[in-house]
């Protein structure tokens, strides 16, 4: 099987969420953060998860809480119902996939993140989801997932595309599902990779250097992508230890790549 062409992911820094400005009604993962990344030609990072109907959902959070008057789960809610919620400071509502895609028209790379809570086992129809809705779509796009299981599931799905891995030191169980401390050290160092087999690395600027990332980048090749890029020094040391930056709350320049 031919490798998958992915060259793209180090060239343009990636917008956080898209180009998000709360000040000026662009909220993360909305379609005018995207729009805002287009115009200036950023790649751009959303976060994805599944509806009540078994559609994807652009959207960060477990819960409506955070962004939008409405609470309870995002996965409780169907796509329409879903829809149908702004997205508090802006006149944006909750999007799908397919409604990003329309969006970004294959006009910047996308790099997509399958959310995970590390326990269920319908996750894997995540990747399925994702599958079916870029079927057709011709434009530059990667998937990635702090789970490895969703990593294979993603390299099943979808063969033709790269799948990355997204790391950081896994201290807080809770933020993991419970998990044990010895699987929060695999995860933190990466020791899945044998099979999981991640095309490229997404790790936390505050958990650079790292082992994981350094022999993945300098033993394997992989790319390492570093996240969230917020201030000069996190870029100085973006320079240091990785191929690319995924930003939020300022404008590096377009050819910024980290080597």
């Amino acid at each position: 099987m031919t490798e998958p062409d992915f060259a793209w992911l180090t060239t343009r820094p990636i917008a956080h969420r898209g180009l998000h400005d709360r000040a000026a009604g662009l909220i993360e993962n909305s379609l005018g953060a995207a729009r805002a990344a287009v115009e200036r030609g950023y790649a751009i990072e959303c976060d994805v998860l599944l509806s009540a109907d078994g559609e994807v959902v652009v959207f960060h959070d477990d819960t409506l809480d955070r962004l939008t008057a409405e609470t309870g789960p995002v996965a409780a809610r169907t796509m329409a119902e879903l829809r149908a919620i702004r997205l508090e400071g802006s006149d944006d509502t909750i999007p799908s996939l397919g409604d990003l895609l329309s969006v970004i028209g294959g006009r910047v790379g996308l790099v997509i993140e399958l959310k995970s809570t590390f326990g269920a086992t319908t996750e894997a129809a995540l990747a399925d989801r994702v599958a079916a809705a870029l079927a057709g779509y011709a434009g530059p796009v990667v998937t990635k997932s702090f789970d490895p299981r969703l990593v294979v599931a993603a390299r099943r799905a979808m063969p033709g595309l790269a799948h990355g891995i997204v790391a950081e030191r896994a201290r807080d169980p809770v933020d993991y599902g419970g998990l044990g401390a010895a699987t929060r050290f695999a995860l933190t160092h990466l020791l899945h990779a044998p099979w999981s087999r991640p095309d490229f690395v997404s790790y936390s600027i505050a958990d650079l250097p790292a082992i994981g990332p350094t022999i993945a980048r300098s033993l394997f090749g992989r790319p390492v992508i570093t996240w969230t890029v917020r201030t000069a020094a996190d870029v100085a040391k973006a320079a240091a230890h990785a191929d690319q930056i995924v930003f939020e709350g300022f404008l590096p320049p377009l050819d910024a790549a980290s080597t």
